[in-house]
């Protein structure tokens, strides 16, 4: 069974005494590219993670479209900086498929493939602890699509990278959403917002304040904290 429909129906994340996130209704489902928008401390990186299921669910429910298991076996997630191991590159891009209990031959020889794909063909053997920020994003985002998710999530993967890393990166996610994966991902760009969404959900104060089509969005957004954000303001 798919990992799609995901809902939220009251999901909250806290902690200690603190909301960080919710309570949020919300259904991710069909295809493409979900943004996640909203000024700083708004709950985006919480968002994120409770609908992937690392954030503990506080309060409310969470359901996907198969069991547990399996919905965590069919996802990935990339985070704002992502963390590398202390291998080479192409040991980086394989180790989810050796823990998936593929042989590391097998492994290594569709991550070499996967390297050249991204660039780093040539680096494969390198350090991966010694690339660049935009290269180890491509990295990142190799490491999750490998073994071909369902749903991706993106915290931010382009905050820190210039516009050619950038253009990079989107390229990779066009590539991934043509290949059948979900995404799920923030961002501070309102550019790329513009550029990536399908769908935009807009969070205000750990609260859902907007979550609809990117066009309408962007055209006409409903709530006052969203029209300020949208042009611009300062949104608190």
């Amino acid at each position: 069974m798919a990992v799609l429909p995901i809902r939220a129906k009251g999901a909250t994340a806290r902690r200690r005494s603190k909301v960080l996130v919710g309570p949020v209704d919300l259904t991710i489902e069909g295809a493409g590219i979900t943004i996640v928008m909203g000024p700083n401390g708004a709950g985006k990186t919480s968002l994120l993670k409770l609908l992937h299921g690392i954030e503990r669910l506080r309060g409310g429910h969470l359901h996907y479209g198969c069991a547990l298991a399996e919905a965590r076996a069919k996802q990935a997630f990339v985070f704002q900086t992502p963390v590398m191991m202390r291998r080479s590159v192409v040991e980086n891009i394989a180790y989810p498929l050796r823990l998936a209990g593929i042989k590391r031959a097998d492994a290594r020889m569709r991550a070499y493939t996967w390297a050249t794909r991204i660039g780093l063909g040539e680096a494969a053997e390198r350090a991966a602890l010694g690339l660049s920020g935009g290269e180890r994003q491509k990295l990142a985002l190799a490491r999750a699509l490998i073994r071909a998710p369902e749903v991706l999530f993106l915290d931010e993967p382009c905050a820190a990278l210039d516009g050619r890393a950038t253009r990079e990166i989107e390229a990779l996610l066009g590539e991934a959403v043509a290949a059948g994966t979900r995404l799920i991902m923030s961002t501070h760009d309102m550019g790329q917002a513009r550029r990536l969404a399908d769908e935009v959900v807009f969070l205000h104060k750990g609260r859902i304040e907007e979550a609809t089509a990117a066009t309408t969005f962007f055209e006409r957004p409903a709530s006052e904290a969203a029209q300020a954000f949208v042009r611009g303001d300062i949104v608190e």
